[in-house]
């Protein structure tokens, strides 16, 4: 009897592995926000880089390509959001997923892309920056995060109907056939208020030693003010910077050369 019961534990906890060798955490959302406390993406000229553009890559035995350009792309489909599950995981590119942040993964746009998302369900719209690929869905266009779904009006069915429209933005520099960049600076942000830009910038100083600057730059849309930390040391300088801004709740920043 002893042996029998020793042999059906073996076999429950073979099937208990098993099962959890398949268990896949479901993503879920955050605390909820605000629409309003959700803004748009603000387009900037970045340049495009090796980073999250790899071409062609494979991903569950699907092979995608990366466009050579965004340009006049314009696309409709199924959106999706992704929320709690990635919240602090890197993305494509390197950055940290944050789920309240205006930004989208797509399978072939390039890294970053800054695009028009409207809910053709409610005519919501926002622009989003594009800095992860996704959603390796067959029926799915764009994932957007769990923010930018609640500001489109979707965040409780989970998707819906969209349209993508890229926001052309000039200057742009594709550096994706170049050497490998040593970047020496940080991008925080581009704000339309000079006072929210410089309120920033001091208080990125109260976490890094290396000078803070607010840019004055002109877009389509007019006058915009860039939050800038640098020049770095090195690599290994600029990624404990980010990881001090981020635990300090202030944006981690975009890496520029």
């Amino acid at each position: 009897m002893a042996n029998c019961l020793r042999v059906l534990i073996a076999v429950s906890l073979l099937l208990l592995e098993g099962c959890t060798q398949t268990i896949e955490v479901a993503d879920r959302a955050p605390p909820p926000i605000s629409p309003g406390a959700v803004p748009d993406a603000i387009p900037i000229a970045e340049p495009i880089t090796r980073a999250g553009n790899s071409s062609p890559y494979t991903v569950n035995g699907q092979t995608y390509t990366v466009l050579e350009s965004a340009d006049n792309y314009s696309a409709e489909g199924i959106a999706s959001w992704y929320g709690l599950k990635f919240h602090g995981r890197a993305t494509a590119n390197g950055e940290r997923f944050s789920a309240y942040e205006p930004t989208a993964a797509h399978r072939s746009l390039p890294i970053p892309t800054y695009v028009r998302v409207t809910n053709l369900e409610n005519q919501a719209s926002m622009i989003l920056r594009v800095n992860d690929r996704g959603p390796f869905h067959p029926d799915r266009i764009i994932d957007l995060s769990y923010g930018a779904a609640v500001r489109l009006g979707f965040a409780d069915q989970g998707t819906a109907t969209v349209r993508i429209d890229t926001v052309e933005v000039m200057g742009v520099s594709d550096l994706r056939n170049n050497p490998v960049i040593e970047y020496r600076t940080l991008q925080l942000g581009a704000y339309v208020s000079e006072a929210a830009a410089q309120a920033l910038a001091e208080e990125s100083q109260r976490f890094v030693t290396v000078p803070a600057e607010v840019l004055p730059a002109t877009i389509a849309s007019g006058l915009i003010f860039r939050v800038r930390l640098g020049p770095f040391e090195n690599q290994t300088d600029l990624r404990e910077a980010q990881n001090q801004l981020r635990a300090a709740g202030l944006p981690q920043g975009q890496p520029m050369p």
